[in-house]
């Protein structure tokens, strides 16, 4: 049965989707079989394989259509270049998922009853999630098996993530007693700055064994790759950026290598 990660922070722009489509690839290299759920309006990680959501040839079959089960999920799901790895795509209709659920009897749970369905045909299914607290980002976690934090090596880092944490207890007593903290993954970083070694330094102090050893660089080919529509592994596999996903991978796989 395969493990269902989400990648969570509300707050954007720390290199969320980005980690979502490279560490999701890189585990698709290694012969992984994964699937992407953009579960993010912004759909920032569909463009990232060139999937335009203005532009779908199934508009009708995405995310947000198999949230509030209107479709089998199996529909949505979309191929990329990596035979190993898939995308079920987001659309600008989530926004409006939020308040339709609102009214709905067990409103938390519509994500964990799509995503069943597909749990068995891969190894790991990744979430990447709007940067938000709200009730698309709460059914995320009620079906996930654990949350991969990515912290921005920047000034006010720890931020909000207090909140995301209380988020992830509250739902953990509630509505998901399995849900773990997969580990928190330090991303953006540049060794040159005596602000970013001081920000990696609070974090592992903060939450110690909780965070990945791999630390993920500011990199112009990782910044490039989704232009071209690729992840980083197949856009320049020799890059820095492309190796340091490549080792968060082979460590995810290192921390869960009793369930494979």
């Amino acid at each position: 049965m395969g493990k269902i990660i989400s990648l969570a922070n509300q707050k954007g722009g720390v290199g969320k989707t980005t980690t979502t489509v490279n560490l999701a690839a890189s585990l698709a290299v290694l012969e992984k079989r994964v699937l992407i759920v953009d579960a993010d309006p912004q759909a920032n990680a569909s463009s990232s394989f060139g999937y335009d959501v203005r532009r779908l040839e199934h508009p009708d079959k995405t995310v947000y259509e198999c949230l509030l089960g209107t479709i089998d999920p199996h529909e949505a799901v979309l191929d990329t270049e990596l035979d190993n790895l898939k995308i079920i795509p987001s659309h600008i209709n989530l926004v409006g998922a939020e308040v339709e659920l609102v009214s709905m009897e067990n409103r938390e749970m519509y994500m964990k009853n799509a995503l069943n369905k597909l749990r068995d045909e891969y190894d790991f299914i990744f979430i990447d999630c709007s940067p938000s607290l709200g009730l698309i980002t709460l059914n995320a976690l009620t079906v996930t098996d654990s949350v991969i934090i990515p912290v921005q090596c920047e000034f006010y880092a720890l931020e909000g993530i207090s909140k995301l944490l209380n988020t992830i207890k509250l739902v953990k007593s509630k509505l998901n007693p399995n849900l773990e903290i997969e580990g928190f993954v330090l991303t953006m970083y540049d060794a040159r700055t005596k602000l970013n070694n001081q920000v990696v330094e609070d974090v592992r102090s903060h939450f110690d064994d909780m965070v990945f050893n791999t630390i993920i660089p500011r990199n112009i080919k990782l910044s490039e790759a989704p232009s071209f529509h690729k992840p980083v592994i197949t856009y320049d596999a020799e890059s820095k950026g492309a190796v340091c996903y490549m080792q968060l991978a082979q460590e995810l796989l290192e921390n869960n290598k009793d369930n494979n």
